[in-house]
């Protein structure tokens, strides 16, 4: 059975649950509030992750709310109990960046990726809070990304997949001029109840077509197809039982007050009759390493891990994508021990469906 690592890759922060943005698909429920993490959360947690960041890479992720409605002052001062082995991210929309935002980024050597959907017509779900499009806001932020020669990801969410799309977005995302691209096709979770549930053919179509499109031109790496590309390759010379860790990656999400949420980000800030508030401790109280330590004595965890064992013997897909995410089980399912999820079929069995169909459709013919 798998466990849950003491010691993570990366943390996730919330520097603010505030949004200036109000997009039709997002999970998160406090987005309209403006609840700023206090210094003292980051302080804790820097010391927590100052001996795991001299071991190897070492990741800060500063995500949603918009970390950027933060301001630079505050987080700046967030950044500063955090040691120069820590590489730090930001994820956001974009939309306040300006000059002095790229110049921030500079001097703390952040790395951006940036949350837009491909072309003006495709962001209909990414508006303000009067209701208004803010792709042309987007765009202006990627500009000075652009002018101030800062790289960055794009992260793209896809409502409908289906095949005549991928193409068109791998091309926009190319002109763009992002590096790292990666595709989310849209989750039924937190306050977002829209169904994620496709036609099969679609779904695969459009991840074969996403593979056609990439190695016409390989210019950016594309997250799902490299993940896909390895796991076949791994399936190839025999090392796939060596592709998933042994043990989980925590992925501790610590949100503005403290609060820490394993597992799956997208649980926070959520409670439930059964369960509570899927939080296992705050780093205001108890240090980060021991609430990681103590992880299986939080019940939700168990179930969990019982639910990835039900994955393990049943689903062919399971060397792949070592089983359904947490916090896909819980708001698809309602809880934890399930198996196949909507967004496994859409996300994982699909993609890697729509990979080996490209393979098999691009095969050379044998000589004659």
């Amino acid at each position: 059975m798998r466990g849950i690592s003491a010691v993570p890759t990366y943390v996730v922060m919330q520097p603010t649950t505030l949004c200036n943005l109000d997009c039709s698909y997002c999970y998160l429920p406090f987005r309209a509030d403006d609840r700023r993490m206090p210094l003292a959360v980051a302080e804790a947690v820097a010391a927590a992750v100052e001996p795991w960041s001299r071991t190897g890479r070492f990741s800060v992720v500063w995500h949603g709310g918009e970390p950027l409605a933060a301001g630079r002052d505050h987080f700046a001062a967030l950044l500063a109990p955090f040691g120069p082995a820590v590489e730090h991210h930001v994820q956001t929309n974009a939309t306040l960046i300006d000059d002095a935002w790229c110049e921030f980024f500079a001097a703390h050597r952040i790395r951006v990726s940036v949350s837009v959907d491909g072309p003006r017509e495709r962001n209909g779900d990414r508006v303000n809070r009067g209701g208004r499009p803010a792709y042309d806001r987007i765009v202006a932020g990627v500009e000075a990304l652009r002018r101030h020669g800062i790289p960055f990801s794009a992260l793209c969410v896809v409502a409908r997949p289906e095949p005549g799309l991928a193409a068109e977005l791998y091309a926009y995302f190319l002109d763009l001029g992002c590096d790292v691209l990666g595709i989310n096709v849209e989750e039924l979770e937190g306050v977002n109840t829209r169904t994620n549930r496709h036609p099969a053919a679609a779904v695969t179509g459009f991840w074969a077509e996403l593979v056609d499109a990439w190695r016409r031109d390989p210019r950016i790496h594309v997250r799902e197809i490299e993940w896909s590309l390895r796991y076949v390759a791994s399936v190839l010379d025999g090392t796939a039982d060596d592709v998933l860790p042994r043990r989980l990656d925590p992925i501790p999400t610590v949100a503005h007050d403290g609060s820490v949420v394993l597992l799956s980000p997208e649980l926070a800030g959520f409670s439930d009759p059964r369960y509570g508030d899927f939080t296992s401790g705050n780093v205001l109280t108890t240090p980060l390493a021991e609430i990681l330590a103590g992880a299986l004595g939080t019940p939700w965890i168990r179930e969990f891990l019982d639910g990835v064992e039900a994955c393990r013997s049943t689903c062919p897909y399971f060397g792949f994508c070592g089983g359904a995410h947490a916090a896909n089980r819980y708001f698809e399912h309602g809880r934890f021990d399930g198996t196949t999820t909507d967004h496994c079929r859409n996300s994982k069995i699909r993609l890697l469906e729509g990979v080996l169909d490209h393979a098999r459709d691009h095969e050379p013919t044998a000589a004659v």
